[in-house]
């Protein structure tokens, strides 16, 4: 396998745009159409104690896993009376583990870094998969930004590969000059077209919010998926990258 594909995307717990209707198997037909080796999904809903009982999809990581026959890791971020969410990664290939790190800097917004090692064929090496969530505001995203460049640090060897995808809620970019300079991640949408994927909100996406930071990868190709089915699916777009091990 010379090339692996890799999705982020915003489920906003697996309703449409304005949060009237459950889409979550609308969602899990459109995702298996693009077939993406790894999934990097942000507010995905674990538990919700009415919506369950109306509707097929709970946990959610889990009816995606089976309907797009992946393997998944979930990590509970928010948690409230009638249920939680947080993010998910699935992959087509074993995840050899998986660690969820918090990153919630208040108490209003839980935030948090799910952590996963996949081992695609034929590669020499694993590949670290790091799905997050940041803060609304940006001087909440500067603190999270230190918690994630000191959790690289102590976690992710210098010589792995790297992803880290997610919802950034970053549309002044700041998050680029941080995680450059420090870890040395470079976006992928960026460097091959110059600027971020504007994802959001999904029926006129404006805001450049979705990423797909790399390390050690080199980008083949990357694309917001725009358009139907998926503007009236989440409020989010997902962003599509194929990367390849760097020479």
């Amino acid at each position: 396998m010379n090339s692996i594909s890799v999705l982020t995307y915003n489920l906003h717990k697996g309703m449409s745009p304005l949060g009237g209707s459950v889409r979550l198997s609308q969602m899990a037909a459109a995702l298996q159409q693009l077939d993406a080796d790894v999934l990097c999904l942000q507010e995905v809903q674990g538990r919700h104690q009415r919506r369950q009982l109306r509707h097929d999809g709970w946990p959610q990581h889990d009816y995606l896993a089976t309907a797009l026959a992946r393997q998944a890791c979930y990590g509970m971020n928010a948690r409230y009376d009638h249920g939680h969410h947080g993010n998910a990664v699935l992959a087509r290939f074993p995840l050899a583990m998986a660690a969820n790190h918090d990153l919630s800097v208040n108490r209003l917004e839980q935030r948090g870094l799910l952590h996963t090692v996949v081992q695609p064929p034929g590669w020499p090496q694993p590949l670290a998969c790091l799905c997050g969530h940041f803060n609304l505001l940006a001087h909440d995203r500067r603190r999270q930004y230190r918690v994630l460049l000191d959790y690289l640090a102590q976690h992710v060897p210098p010589d792995m590969p790297l992803i880290l995808a997610g919802d950034f809620n970053d549309w002044r970019s700041e998050a680029d000059r941080h995680l450059l300079a420090e870890g040395g991640l470079q976006e992928a949408h960026a460097s091959v077209h110059g600027r971020h994927a504007r994802s959001f909100p999904s029926g006129l996406p404006l805001l450049p919010l979705d990423r797909i930071y790399i390390r050690g990868l080199h980008v083949a190709e990357v694309t917001v998926c725009r358009g139907a089915p998926w503007s009236a699916l989440s409020d989010h777009l997902p962003v599509l990258a194929r990367l390849q091990l760097a020479s």
